[in-house]
């Protein structure tokens, strides 16, 4: 049997602290189950000390998941440690996740400590934890630039203390493959109880080398590793838990381990995280990319036609990507679709199939026929949407060569009805003058960017929009699915002006 190498997902945690990617709780919970049917084998919930939201979210996750463990974030701290514990005392298997710095610009410039009280703090943190739960990880935030001697010293203490694994973390992204991987070497070799226990490591992305580093770390002794879907986090992003799990499965010549994650969900999981967030997949991202399995060129088309391994190393089937994504036009029955939902995993609530059913008809309608993409994207708009308090009635915009652009608008906000209309430079900008002058708190907001793509190919392709807002300083991301672009756009200022109303949560950072 080959080693295995546990997977640690802090999508929701480390993911969520990307510039306007942050989740409401129910958005958590949906990104969980998705995971629990991937197999992953630690999920961080989040950081419950740092805002009331979190917690919230940490403790509604440890109740809902069964099947991986379940982390909460915590700073060497006893308040911290008290309050993940609070948090994650209904999940079937809770870990209390601790860090502090060990760098020296850290320890220097962020704690304020000498060496001697970090240690001191770290091993205090973790036998504080261990009162709680076995299961405690302790993390060495900034192990890429912290000195290896004083690195091996502290965690052979917390080992002593009780820590059961051991993250090493690339915070800021700066060591190289061959460094880091040393650096696991060292403490393997170095630590005299490092078998007691696991080894993991957190890579960041900011040279572009978080799942080289992540992998060289494998190989030289790190048993877990850290990694978030589409490599989301903070700046750069995380390593990407789908390039960590299909280079372990593809190149076993070379890294004789496994891990137990079901590859097949991978790209269901891709694409939720992507709808949550609102940040899109670019086309060239590897395993869920729309052309990672792609082939243009001719000599690489008539390869493949001889023979699929001439240009794939890995089958779109074993990261779930079906070969025919065409399932259903005007003329599918209210029960086909119904049944096509379940098919692609969806446990849709009576109150809301009926509409999403009825909105997939209204579509086939206008747009004949219906890819899973298609279907995938109408669902996602309608679930995200449902919490929002402002809901889109009716729009109607008149605009030409000769014309000033004007929008008339009617939304409901929180079920009561308001109108209103705006003018712009284009149709698109009246939109978003009617409904800021509509929703309370609205004018003030700036918008930063602005991103329409097509789901899918045809002239009656469904428009994504995806736009930044921006309103004192806090950034929020909005999504909005229509086949018409100017309604798409309406539902995505709609969407990003609902999470800008929600109490932005406080961050406190971490590994």
């Amino acid at each position: 049997m080959s080693e295995k190498v546990f997977i640690f997902d802090t999508t929701l945690r480390d993911g969520e602290q990307s510039p306007g990617a942050s989740m409401n709780v129910e958005e958590k919970l949906r990104i969980a189950r998705q995971l629990e049917k991937l197999k992953v084998d630690v999920i961080e919930a989040g950081f419950p000390i740092s805002s009331q939201g979190d917690f919230d979210a940490v403790r509604s996750v440890a109740g809902l998941v069964k099947e991986c463990s379940v982390a909460g974030l915590a700073r060497a701290r006893f308040e911290d440690i008290d309050r993940a514990w609070e948090a994650l005392q209904g999940a079937a298997d809770p870990r209390i996740h601790l860090f502090i710095a060990t760098s020296p610009i850290h320890m220097r410039h962020k704690l304020n400590m000498a060496p001697d009280q970090v240690l001191e703090a770290a091993v205090a943190g973790v036998r504080r934890a261990r009162k709680y739960t076995a299961n405690v990880e302790w993390s060495a935030e900034d192990a890429g630039r912290s000195e290896i001697d004083f690195l091996c010293r502290i965690v052979e203490a917390v080992i002593d203390a009780g820590a059961t694994t051991i993250n090493i973390p690339d915070t800021v992204g700066y060591t190289l493959p061959h460094e880091f991987g040393e650096r696991i070497r060292q403490l393997m070799t170095r630590v005299p109880n490092v078998g007691k226990a696991i080894l993991s490591v957190h890579c960041h992305n900011d040279l572009g080398l978080a799942v080289a580093n992540s992998l060289a770390a494998v190989v030289n002794g790190a048993r877990q590793v850290e990694c978030t879907l589409n490599g989301l986090g903070e700046r750069a992003g995380n390593a990407a838990l789908e390039e960590i799990v299909m280079a372990i499965r593809t190149r076993r010549d070379i890294m004789p381990f496994h891990t137990d994650v079901v590859s097949e969900e991978i790209s269901a999981a891709s694409r939720l995280v992507s709808r949550v967030t609102g940040f899109p997949i670019q086309p060239n991202k590897a395993i869920v990319g729309a052309n990672a399995f792609a082939h243009e060129s001719g000599i690489h088309q008539d390869g493949m036609l001889k023979d699929a391994s001439t240009y794939e190393i890995m089958t779109p089937a074993s990261v779930g990507l079906s070969a025919n994504r065409l399932v259903l036009g005007k003329h599918s029955g209210r029960h086909a679709m119904q049944e096509k939902l379940k098919a692609m995993g969806y446990e849709i609530p009576d109150a809301q199939l009926s509409r999403i059913v009825q909105r997939m008809k209204d579509l086939a309608d206008k747009k004949k026929i219906l890819f899973d993409d298609d279907i995938e994207a109408l669902v996602e708009d309608e679930v995200i949407r449902e919490a929002d308090p402002y809901k889109l009635e009716r729009l109607h915009v008149a605009s030409g060569t000769q014309d000033t652009p004007v929008a008339a608008v009617e939304i409901r906000i929180d079920g009561q009805p308001v109108r209103g209309a705006g003018w712009g430079e284009g149709a698109i900008h009246a939109v978003f003058n009617a409904i800021v002058h509509l929703v309370p708190g609205a004018l003030d907001v700036k918008l930063q960017r602005y991103e329409v793509r097509a789901i899918t190919g045809g002239i009656d392709a469904q428009a994504d929009v995806i736009v930044n807002m921006e309103r004192h300083g806090r950034s929020v991301q909005g999504r909005g699915v229509d086949n018409d672009v100017v309604v798409a756009s309406a539902l995505s200022f709609l969407n990003a002006l609902a999470k800008l109303a929600r109490k932005p949560r406080v961050m406190h950072g971490g590994v």
